[in-house]
């Protein structure tokens, strides 16, 4: 019978069980537990879980895994149409190239979590590591890469991830605060917020931020002027319009996103407001697009490609990566152009 090169009959679980014991307490032949370990499709839900379970019960972490085909970091988005997703991508790079590695996109499930059918796949592949660009990661899925040894991290602009997960993301509350105080030191006082999704901690995170700087500033929030878009250009577009549209319409409008705060930009141009000086924008990330709109969008820098660039050195880092996960929050800072400026009454 043939195995793989990293795994034999005799080889160790925890120094205590071998793997043919562990297909013995399973019920089923070694190369059925080999199958499992290497992501194989023919084998039953029931049966995976099953051996997966005994794996993880008896502490199995593969000490000498055989090196991958070729060294390659895999970087998965659950959609990469985002401005924001191609400065993810040349930080990866920039990594991988120093470390004589290539990288592979996916694109697979939703803002929370990569799809079920993605970790047979990368089980296959067998990368050097994983980069995720999501929020959270099942349960399941970390048992899995752990017990093949592929590190993973997530790059986290979008949530919280769970405290095992190693992670890198930004200070999302001191951003929105930024914004916000910037367009109070102006003096506008009704100042309109259109953050993420309801669903997503960054969302809230910037949300809790302009609330704080409103609060410091002596001004009360006004519950219609707080929206939630999908930070995408559409979704600020369709807020702003709404907004724009009220006798008693904004001043100043933050938007959660370059993207959104675009959106905001063209519901301006079609309200006939000038901007700055009917309307101040704040948009949020500082993507290369931000500087080329008009005006030139006033913004909060994400670091974007060097939050990329930390979570594909931790890949390289694996004794970062154990039970104490490390958790990296990188600075976030205003950049003024010319999208804001004082209300024409003060």
């Amino acid at each position: 019978m043939a195995y793989p090169s990293d795994m034999r009959e005799n080889d160790e679980v925890d120094g205590r069980v071998t793997l043919a014991e562990v297909a013995e307490q399973a019920g089923v032949s070694l190369s059925t537990v080999s199958k499992v370990l290497n992501g194989r499709s023919d084998v039953s839900e029931a049966t995976r879980t099953k051996v997966e379970h005994l794996l993880d019960m008896h502490g199995y972490r593969r000490r000498s895994q055989a090196p991958p085909q070729a060294p390659l970091i895999e970087l998965v988005f659950h959609e990469l149409e985002s401005v924001w997703a191609m400065e993810l991508i040349r930080g990866v790079e920039n990594v991988a190239k120093q470390n004589k590695a290539s990288v592979v996109l996916t694109e697979s499930g939703t803002r929370h979590a990569p799809g079920s059918d993605w970790i047979e796949g990368v089980l296959r592949r067998r990368p050097l590591g994983v980069v995720l660009v999501f929020s959270a990661l099942p349960d399941k899925v970390k048992k899995q890469l752990r017990s093949r040894a592929i590190p993973f991290v997530i790059v986290d602009p979008a949530g919280d991830p769970d405290p095992d997960v190693p992670s890198v993301g930004s200070a999302n509350w001191a951003g929105g605060l930024a914004a916000t105080r910037h367009l109070t030191d102006f003096q506008h006082e009704r100042i309109a917020i259109i953050t993420g999704p309801e669903d997503m901690m960054c969302s809230l995170a910037r949300l809790d931020g302009y609330r704080s700087a409103m609060t410091m500033a002596g001004l009360e929030v006004d519950p219609a002027l707080v929206r939630f878009g999908d930070f995408h250009v559409q979704g600020g577009f369709e807020q702003a319009m709404d907004l724009l549209e009220r006798p008693d319409r904004p001043t100043a409008i933050f938007a959660g996103s370059d993207l959104q705060a675009l959106g905001v930009l063209e519901a301006a141009r079609l309200k006939g407001l000038s901007v700055p000086d009917d309307l101040s924008v704040v948009g949020y990330d500082d993507v290369p697009l931000a500087q080329w709109s008009s005006p030139s969008l006033t913004t909060i820098h994400q670091p974007l490609r060097q939050m990329a660039e930390e979570a594909a050195r931790m890949l390289l880092r694996p004794h970062d990566t154990g039970k104490s996960a490390l958790r990296i929050e990188l600075a976030t800072h205003l950049v003024v152009r010319q999208s804001t400026a004082p209300p024409k009454s003060s």
